[in-house]
């Protein structure tokens, strides 16, 4: 048995970031290193990039359906960006954290921001890119805007990385497998906080022999009494 029990429930992780952070990437490459976690798939009104997949990605649905899903408050959040729908459903979360599964919810800031509020013992993580430089290179080649959702996207890159000091860690993704393996420590290092321990198992027989390792200590020592 060992000395100390956890508790069995899993964090919820949100990681956000401007558009061509890397953040996808990151988690991509997670999954390889770290099989304690749920990404969770949001929802969104915008239309499927290349090689997306519903269901997989997101659940891409029209605007009438999201509507419809807020008035049946199936969201945990929603939000919109770039004129678009996007939002987390609530449904399979609840059930993973209980099992002690971690859930990753990569989300807009705007989203970020409300369940923050709502949850604040989230932990929320912000990936940034090396450069604004580097960022708009990698908005240009990613091929999949017009120019002027690309534009659309940097400016609003500006005011996204301007919510930094609410999230609590920053991630600069100059190096993917780096960037990774830092993300993957946080995860690691959120399980070992001392506010999840449950319960402390000192059995007796630890205790006899604490005590005569102690007398023993005291016998072998030149202090006088």
């Amino acid at each position: 048995m060992n000395i100390i029990k956890e508790k069995n429930i899993g964090n919820l992780v949100v990681i956000s970031g401007p558009s061509g952070a890397g953040k996808d990437s990151i988690i991509e490459n997670l999954k390889k290193i770290n099989k304690n976690f749920w990404v969770s798939i949001s929802m969104t009104t915008r239309a499927p990039r290349t090689k997306e997949v519903d269901g997989k990605d997101y659940f891409f649905v029209s605007k009438e359906e999201f509507e419809d899903n807020i008035k049946k408050d199936n969201f945990l959040e929603y939000a919109t960006y770039n004129g678009e729908y996007y939002g987390t459903p609530k449904s399979k979360i609840l059930d993973k954290l209980q099992q002690g599964i971690d859930v990753i919810l990569e989300i807009e800031i705007q989203g970020a921001l409300k369940i923050k509020d709502i949850l604040p013992e989230t932990l929320f993580i912000f990936i940034l890119p090396p450069s604004m430089n580097e960022l708009k290179k990698r908005l240009i080649n990613r091929k999949t805007d017009s120019k002027e959702k690309i534009i659309s996207r940097f400016k609003r890159a500006y005011q996204e990385i301007n919510e930094v000091t609410k999230y609590n860690y920053v991630v600069i993704n100059d190096d993917l497998e780096d960037a990774t393996n830092k993300v993957n420590s946080i995860l690691v290092s959120e399980r070992l906080r001392v506010d999840r321990i449950e319960d402390v198992y000192l059995g007796n027989m630890e205790e006899e022999l604490h005590e005569l390792l102690v007398e023993k200590d005291l016998e072998n020592s030149k202090i006088e009494f």
